[in-house]
């Protein structure tokens, strides 16, 4: 149901990827793609820092793995100016973004929404949304306690308002007929 980018600054910048190590000693680096299609992200540019004051241009590209790639930047021509951007995150302007299909939503988009039941009391505020592998997880901060973490389902997310930024959640435990371990 949701798809990456992730992080959304206060700017309206939105996070597409992140430098990784050094690959070489010719300048080049990984980069952890955060886009649909890794190599997509090269459509996006120039990308900025999380301030958008700094510009990185992507010379090329290469897929390792999965949504990892190996890229040359314009300006970095050897291991050290490489290292000195390792864990840099990549972001560019939520605009550029093409519209996410009915039923899809950016991680971005999705941070910050206020989390009410089905009776419209407020759960909290998702502050992210993680990946681990199964399927989307919305982090939920009550306004008091430990936060919440709800899979992004229909049947725990049967209504998403984005123009009201509000998110309908029906907590796990509160989904008849689920089946739950150890009950």
């Amino acid at each position: 149901m949701a798809r990456q980018p992730n992080e959304k600054t206060p700017t309206g910048l939105v996070e597409v990827g992140v430098l990784g190590a050094p690959h070489g000693v010719k300048g080049e680096m990984r980069l952890k793609s955060f886009t649909a299609d890794p190599l997509g992200i090269q459509d996006y540019q120039p990308l900025t820092d999380k301030t958008g004051q700094r510009r990185f241009v992507i010379r090329s590209a290469r897929l390792i793995k999965d949504d990892m790639l190996v890229v040359s930047l314009e300006g970095v021509a050897d291991r050290t100016a490489a290292e000195a951007l390792t864990n840099l995150a990549l972001f560019i302007p939520r605009d550029q973004l093409p519209e996410p299909d009915e039923e899809e939503f950016y991680h971005a988009d999705l941070i910050g929404l206020v989390a009410r039941a089905p009776d419209g009391a407020v759960i909290g505020t998702v502050t992210a949304v993680h990946d681990f592998g199964a399927g989307d997880i919305l982090d939920i901060a009550p306004s008091t306690g430990p936060s919440l973490l709800v899979p992004f389902t229909k049947a725990n997310v049967p209504v998403v308002d984005l123009a009201a930024q509000t998110l309908t959640v029906i907590l796990p435990d509160e989904i008849e007929g689920e089946e739950r371990p150890g009950a």
